[in-house]
């Protein structure tokens, strides 16, 4: 399950909503070992692309070097669908890299509501997981 901040939650929302019609992504940094999200990481989609996100390399690096001297681990990986449903398309589940993150998808395909699901990747096998918003 993953347990979520509303202010975090609504920082997700917030940056899905500017960067449409592209997608948008970022982590959430945690202290290692905790699962808790708390550090809100907003990433420039190097593609700025409706249909597909990649992390800028050098922003990628930076903020995981941040994260180490930190003693923090993403704990949170995000990104937004425009058009389609919030689940990881197969190009998502090829780049999940990091097995102990929540894969969150937010989609902003209708301008009223957004659908806010969050996932675990593990070896290409996707499950789904419970959401709560404290």
């Amino acid at each position: 399950m993953l347990r979520i901040d509303r202010a975090l939650y609504e920082a997700i929302i917030d940056h899905a909503r500017r960067d449409h019609p592209d997608e948008a992504c970022g982590v959430i940094a945690g202290p290692f070992g905790s699962d808790r999200p708390e550090r809100f990481i907003p990433m420039e989609n190097a593609e700025r692309s409706p249909t597909f996100y990649r992390f800028d390399s050098m922003e990628q690096l930076k903020v995981w070097r941040e994260m180490d001297d930190k003693d923090e681990e993403p704990v949170v990986i995000y990104h937004s669908h425009t058009a389609t449903e919030a689940y990881p398309s197969r190009t998502d589940v090829s780049f999940a890299s990091e097995p102990g993150a929540h894969y969150v998808l937010a989609s902003t395909r209708e301008p009223e509501t957004t659908e806010f699901r969050s996932f675990r990747i593990v070896d290409g096998v996707i499950t789904e997981e419970p959401v709560e918003i404290g």
